[in-house]
């Protein structure tokens, strides 16, 4: 079977106040259409049709990487108005499956059954009931049960109000079928609009079977049109996300307090996660393994038995087993630490390597570096990597001791076993071995008097 999804996305979306198009809003880090496309993309043997219109030309730079058929409407003249655009375009075996850009949370196999559905003589509806129906579109059902028209709000009279069976507007139909149902639509509403709904009652005097199917849940199929609602289906969404890693095996402090913006490549036992922890990208967590309350690790790789203790900041970064990280401590882009490495806290590390056994424990930079085996870096350590033009590397070689508040201007190394005196500006490369220091002689002035406020 082969499907063409249709995902419509042309709306301005006036109610959420803002330069930037409704589709291209966020949840967990991804737009409205990301999560919409993401999920047709599962489907098999489907060819994704996008319809834009407001912001169009921002829309398809900014998702340029899908792989999909955009087509602009130009004027935005309804639902029925839209697929219009496409119609052209549908083979007549297609089973064409319509969708909705600013309906992010509808699930796969929701779409499948809806699919499933669809055949030379039925057209495949998805609907929900809803306690407080205002604003959708109602279900009119014939003495039978059977599906005889859609009302919208706007033209419902009072005894179709009162129906709680609504309108998703997620439909699919064979192509055929719905090419003939889409010449033949017109505006006579109070809209002055092309309603795809129509074709349902055009289906119904073509004696089309109209099978009717519905979600899990209604947040499924929520459009979002507002700061509200976006809010609502960011914690709904995380909300899922949380309940999917406790059933992995994962504690979390409080399921309320986390957001996973991305997804878990691996995923190890006995993981234990504080509050407010930000997941984000591309992730993989060893076994045994706690993140501490405040963290956000974004597109990193944690070994196992880690301790990564609160409010520490890991991007790109690799995290090997046994180590120690925080608090406080910040792990830049490409970064990458061997086993039973401890980083403390206020401490940064950008773009370095460091081996097995190190450790960097109080309120130091070290960039642009090579650090081996067994190196102690004391307090207040700062390799000078740049001269305002060029970056240059630090090399510290294995069971280095490195005193506290030293700058090693790169390029420079530090040989093995060598030990760098406190407060030392090292700016050659020191021997293995041996002691360097470089401090200024201390003086004492006897007789010397600090300096008084003068009375005015």
């Amino acid at each position: 079977m082969q499907i063409t999804t249709i995902i419509l996305a042309a709306g301005k979306g006036t109610r959420m106040r803002s330069e930037l198009p409704k589709i291209l809003h966020k949840i967990a880090s991804r737009s409205l259409l990301q999560h919409v496309y993401d999920m047709a993309a599962q489907l098999e043997n489907n060819c994704v049709k996008i319809v834009v219109g407001h912001g169009a030309e921002q829309v398809t730079t900014a998702l340029k990487h899908f792989d999909a058929d955009w087509i602009e409407q130009t004027q935005q003249l309804g639902t029925g108005h839209a697929v219009q655009q496409v119609s052209d375009q549908l083979a007549d075996a297609d089973t064409v499956l319509i969708l909705y850009g600013d309906v992010p949370l509808l699930k796969l196999t929701t779409v499948k059954t809806l699919i499933a559905h669809v055949n030379e003589r039925s057209l495949a509806l998805l609907t929900v009931n809803l306690d407080t129906p205002t604003g959708y579109g109602r279900i009119v059902r014939d003495a039978a049960g059977r599906v005889s028209k859609i009302v919208e709000e706007k033209d419902a009279d009072a005894n179709e109000k009162q129906i709680n069976e609504v309108n998703t507007g997620i439909m699919a139909v064979q192509g055929r079928q719905l090419k003939k149902w889409l010449s033949q639509l017109n505006n006579s509403n109070a809209q002055g609009e092309y309603y795809l709904t129509d074709v349902i009652e055009m289906a119904v005097a073509d004696q089309i079977n109209i099978v009717t199917s519905q979600p899990e849940t209604e947040d499924e199929v929520l459009g979002i049109n507002n700061r509200m609602q976006l809010s609502y289906l960011e914690r709904v969404y995380q909300q899922e996300q949380a309940n999917s890693l406790m059933e992995r095996g994962v504690t979390l402090k409080d399921p309320l307090r986390f957001d996973q913006r991305g997804s878990i490549e691996n995923l190890g036992q006995d993981i234990e996660i504080d509050i407010n922890v930000i997941l984000e990208g591309k992730n993989s967590i060893g076994s045994h393994v706690k993140i501490g309350a405040n963290t956000h690790i974004k597109d990193s790789i944690i070994g196992d038995n880690v301790d990564i203790l609160a409010n520490c900041v890991i991007e790109d970064a690799v995290v090997g087993q046994g180590s120690r990280i925080g608090p406080f401590a910040r792990l830049r882009p490409e970064s990458v630490l061997a086993e039973d490495v401890h980083i403390g806290n206020f401490v940064e590390i950008k773009k370095s390597s460091v081996a097995a056994g190190s450790k960097i424990n109080h309120l130091s930079y070290i960039g642009d570096s090579t650090v081996g085996a067994k190196v102690n870096i004391g307090a207040g350590t700062i390799t000078c990597n740049y001269d305002g033009a060029n970056k240059f590397r630090t090399i510290i070689e294995d069971g280095a001791f490195i005193g506290s508040d030293t700058q090693l201007v790169a390029p420079v190394t530090i040989g093995k076993n060598a030990t760098i005196g406190a407060g030392s500006t090292i700016t050659k490369d020191s021997p293995e071995n041996q002691l360097t220091l470089s401090r200024a002689k201390q003086v004492s002035l006897a007789g010397w008097q600090r300096p008084v406020k003068k009375e005015t």
